[in-house]
């Protein structure tokens, strides 16, 4: 099982790749690694924050999706009605955009920090933007 690290803002979280779920996402992944972006929070979806990245082409397509994202699963919007993004849900998610319902592929999952989450998601709230990186160990 691959394991990750996952930095954000003054938070670190462990994390593991969903493989066998999302295998196909998770290669498109690992080749942008380490991945580092800032993290909004989300408009339309709930509790969630986000990653904005445009028109950035991983060259996957819908595995393993998912509108609904538990607290600590990590998923890839791959494009498409909207712009390609990461969510990780720190909350109630419902994915969305101004275009409608989405689903993303869950990828990844965090294993411990959990504790933290809602915080974190607080945090990027209320004081806004926070740097995110992810790092294979």
């Amino acid at each position: 099982m691959s394991q990750l690290i996952v930095r954000a803002g003054d938070f670190t979280f462990e994390a593991r790749f969903e493989e066998q779920l999302a295998p196909k996402t998770v290669a498109a992944f690992r080749k942008a690694m380490p991945f580092e972006s800032q993290a909004i929070h989300v408009r339309w979806s709930g509790e969630g924050v986000w990653m904005p990245l445009g028109e950035l082409d991983f060259g996957v397509s819908y595995e393993n999706h998912t509108s609904y994202p538990a607290p600590g699963q990590i998923i890839l919007y791959p494009g498409g009605i909207s712009e390609t993004e990461i969510l990780l849900a720190y909350g109630g998610v419902h994915f969305a955009s101004k275009m409608g319902q989405l689903a993303g592929n869950h990828f990844i999952t965090l294993t411990s920090g959990l504790e933290n989450l809602t915080a974190f998601g607080k945090t990027v709230l209320w004081k806004g933007a926070q740097k995110i990186r992810f790092e294979e160990i």
